[in-house]
C-alpha cells in the first residue's frame, strides 16, 4: 500500500474506529478506489445523539436509512421510519444475491448474508397498515395549526379554543368535537362567554378554520384523529432479539408532506412525555428517522419551530435518537 493510501486509511481508522458495538457505514474511497480497511463506523451508544443525512435526489439517502435501520434492528434497537413509496416493507424478506452485490461485498471485504427483519406496518389513512391515530387534544393547537395550514390569526383562535376546552375539562377527541366546539364558541351560546374571558372569534376566522377541517375530512384523513390512540409501547417491541422496524406507510398521502411530517412530530412529543429519563445508555431505546425533514420547516411559524427545537433537544435524555433526512 502506498504512503498516500496508508495515511488515508489510518486517518479514517483513527476517526471512525470506536470501541464497543458500532454501526458500519462503509469504507473510504481514495481516487476512486474503495479501501476496505478504511472502515467508517459509528458508535452504537452515540445513536441517540441525533444525526443528519443529506444529499440530492438519487444519491442514496433512503438506502443509507435502510442500512442504519437493519443494523440497529440486529443490535436489538427498535426503529421508526417513513415508508414514502411503500417499498420498505421488503425488509421483512431476506434479499437475494446478485453479481453487483457480490462485487460490492468483495470490495468491502464484507460477506453478505441475506436476512429478513421484523417489521410492523402503520398508516395514517388505515388503508396501507394499522391505523395510527391521536386525539385532537393530544395534537395541541400548534401542531394542528400546522396541519391545517392556518395563519397566525387563525392559529391564535385555535389556541383560544384549546384553552377554553382545557379550562373546562372538555377533551377534544376528534374533528367532529372540534367543529362542534368551534361553532358553539363562535356563533352559539358560548360566544358571549368566550368573549368576556378570552376574546371574540370572528365569523370569517371561524369559517376558514372550519373549511380547513372539512378539507382534511374530504381527503379521507379524519380517521387519524380520535380514539383509541396508538400505543407507544408497540414502538419498542423486539422479536427474537431484533428490534422491530415500524414503518409508517405514507404512499397514499405522500402528496401531503405537511400532514405526515407534523404527525411524526406529534408522535415524538408523545414519546417524550411518555418515556422516563434514561441518561447515557450503551444503545438507544429507539431511533426515529425523519425522512423529507425539510418539509417540516417550510413556512413554519415561530411557535412551531420553538416546539420542534424543544422536543428534539430534550428527547435525547430519554434514550431516543432522531435522524433527519433531507
Amino acid at each position: 500500500m502506498s504512503d498516500k493510501k496508508t495515511l488515508f486509511t489510518e486517518k479514517i481508522k483513527t476517526s471512525y474506529a470506536p470501541t464497543g458495538a458500532s454501526i458500519y457505514l462503509g469504507a473510504g474511497i481514495l481516487d476512486g478506489e474503495v479501501l476496505a480497511e478504511a472502515e467508517v463506523n459509528l458508535p452504537l451508544r452515540m445513536m441517540n445523539r441525533h444525526g443528519l443525512i443529506a444529499g440530492a435526489t438519487g444519491t442514496g439517502k433512503t438506502r443509507t436509512l435502510q442500512l442504519l435501520a437493519e443494523q440497529l434492528s440486529d443490535a436489538g434497537v427498535p426503529v421508526f421510519m417513513l415508508d414514502v413509496k411503500g417499498d420498505l416493507s421488503g425488509l421483512k424478506q431476506a434479499g437475494t444475491i446478485n453479481p453487483k452485490i457480490e462485487e460490492r461485498s468483495s470490495q468491502l471485504n464484507k460477506p453478505f448474508s441475506p436476512t429478513g427483519f421484523p417489521i410492523e406496518l402503520y398508516s395514517l389513512s388505515g388503508k396501507t397498515g394499522a391505523q395510527m391515530r391521536a386525539t385532537v387534544t393530544e395534537f395541541g393547537p400548534v401542531l394542528l395549526a400546522k396541519i391545517l395550514e392556518l395563519n397566525d390569526t387563525q392559529t391564535g383562535v385555535l389556541a383560544v379554543i384549546f384553552k377554553y376546552a382545557d379550562d373546562n375539562k372538555m377533551p377534544i377527541v376528534d374533528l367532529n368535537d372540534l367543529k362542534k366546539l368551534l361553532g358553539y364558541l363562535s356563533e352559539g351560546d358560548g360566544a358571549a362567554e368566550i368573549k368576556s374571558s378570552y376574546g371574540s372569534i370572528s365569523a370569517s376566522t371561524s369559517s376558514t378554520i372550519l373549511r380547513k377541517i372539512v378539507a382534511i375530512e374530504q381527503q379521507g384523513l379524519g380517521g387519524m384523529f380520535g380514539e383509541t390512540s396508538y400505543d407507544i409501547d408497540d414502538l419498542f417491541n423486539r422479536i427474537d432479539g431484533k428490534g422491530v422496524i415500524s414503518l409508517l406507510n405514507i404512499a397514499d398521502v405522500q402528496n401531503q408532506p405537511v400532514l405526515y411530517s407534523t404527525f411524526l412530530l406529534s408522535l415524538l412529543a408523545e414519546i417524550y412525555q411518555y418515556m422516563p429519563e434514561a441518561g447515557d445508555l450503551d444503545k438507544p431505546k429507539l431511533v426515529f428517522f425523519f425522512d423529507e425533514a425539510h418539509l417540516l420547516f417550510n413556512d413554519a411559524p415561530k411557535a412551531f419551530l420553538e416546539q420542534v427545537n424543544t422536543i428534539i433537544r430534550l428527547i435525547r435524555s430519554k434514550g431516543i435518537g432522531v435522524f433527519f433526512c433531507t
